[in-house]
């Protein structure tokens, strides 16, 4: 994941950000068979391997939903383990939100930024899906120790042709290349290129051993036998091979090359211009009957080309009339709410009025009001009664010491003259 699961708005996106979904796939597929998915994950849930774009979401794929979140969960809860963090493995019919938000904070865990809702990963394939598989494959190999690298391409290096040489071959490739230097403009035919001019060989020999020394003064006679010769060279005749090496980069191949390809081109180009003709002959004429027969069915249909022309300036007619027709219906419904609205609202005030008026709970309350408050006043009138008696009380026996107060003020004098 090259963002770190952040992922901009469709319009700042290029047109390939549609394609870029396969790609991460197929890259997430490569990481999983470096970590040998098959025999760990597919082999232990008896699941068949995945295709190369299984989790991405396309109308080319009839892949189910269920089965592809329940591959989704188990790769990704074991991608977690592998990344050294404990994770159980979830179930099929466990809840696939808790299953979610526990791989998505399993993902935070790692430092991956996640910027998109959960609900995106509970169809089991897309963009996102992709790129949350993809991430937890890096920290399993980062936790492995595994990385990828750029490919070292070997330089491509002519190497030239080595030149095998034994007792029992000759080649003569340098003597040919010395003779074709040689040779004058007049060049012989391209058929013979392969033929040695042994005449020339032997004219160069000769020239080559002669110039060390100089011209014999006598006639040379061989004095070696004749049985004995023939001898030698039934012996050394099997080991006298003369052998030319045929060279690919020579252009002489090439035009030989050219010259068979301009033949069989030639060949068959007669060939296929029969046919060809013969088929060009068949068009034109099936175009002619087509073109002939169109002319005949517009002829034919022309009134009902005219009568369906009229009514569709007839539908679009009635279109019109039914569009201004639907607005103003639209209208008054809109109106015939509100008036509806309104209508509720006074039915349920009177709806409350009425019930409220044909309720006697007010007048029982009332009567028992006027109960409990005659009691009250008869036992305030109980009570004013008891205060008034003991106000009189007080007042007569206030009235009473005063009355002995006074008739003690009045003692006679007889009484008092002792203490005079």
């Amino acid at each position: 994941m090259a963002d770190d699961g952040r992922r901009g708005d469709e319009d700042d996106r290029g047109p390939g950000a549609a394609h870029q979904v396969f790609v991460v796939m197929e890259c997430l597929l490569e990481k999983l068979k470096v970590l040998n998915y098959e025999e760990e994950v597919l082999a232990k849930h008896n699941m068949k391997n995945l295709s190369r774009h299984y989790f991405v979401s396309s109308p080319y794929l009839g892949s189910n939903p269920g089965e592809q979140f329940y591959m989704f969960t188990i790769i990704a809860a074991w991608l977690i383990n592998m990344a050294g963090r404990p994770f159980t493995e979830p179930q099929e019919y466990d809840e696939p939100n808790a299953t979610v938000s526990n791989i998505l904070a399993e993902l935070r865990a790692f430092g991956v930024k996640v910027d998109f809702p959960p609900s995106k990963l509970k169809s089991g394939s897309g963009e996102y899906v992709c790129l949350v598989l993809d991430r937890l494959a890096e920290e399993a190999l980062r936790r492995k120790g595994f990385s990828f690298r750029r490919p070292k391409y070997p330089t491509e290096t002519t190497e030239e042709e080595s030149v095998i040489e034994d007792d029992a071959e000759l080649t003569l490739s340098k003597v040919e290349e010395e003779m074709i230097v040689g040779v004058s403009a007049e060049e012989p035919d391209e058929e013979e290129e392969n033929v040695m001019d042994l005449e020339a060989l032997k004219l160069r020999t000769t020239h080559t051993e002669a110039e060390p020394s100089s011209k014999p003064d006598e006639i040379l006679e061989s004095t070696v036998d004749a049985a004995e010769w023939n001898l030698e060279v039934e012996r050394v005749l099997p080991q006298l091979k003369v052998t030319i090496r045929t060279d690919n980069k020579d252009w002489r191949i090439h035009v030989d090359q050219m010259h068979q390809h301009r033949d069989g081109i030639k060949s068959s180009l007669k060939e296929a211009k029969s046919y060809l003709d013969k088929l060009q002959e068949d068009i034109g004429k099936t175009l002619e009957k087509v073109s002939s027969r169109e002319k005949y069915i517009n002829n034919q249909l022309e009134h009902l080309i005219q009568e369906y022309r009229s009514a569709q300036a007839k539908l679009s007619e009635a279109k019109e009339r039914y569009q201004q027709a639907s607005g103003g219906v639209t209208e008054r419904t809109r109106v015939l709410a509100e008036i509806s609205e309104e209508l509720e609202k006074v039915k349920q005030e009177m709806e409350e009025k009425g019930s409220s008026m044909s309720d006697g709970a007010p007048v029982v309350k009332i009567k028992q009001s006027l109960t409990k408050l005659k009691q009250e006043i008869v036992q305030m009138d109980v009570r004013i009664g008891v205060v008034q008696h003991t106000l009189l009380q007080a007042k007569l026996k206030e009235k009473s010491n005063m009355t002995r107060d006074m008739h003690a003020t009045n003692i006679p004098e007889s009484a008092a003259g002792p203490f005079t």
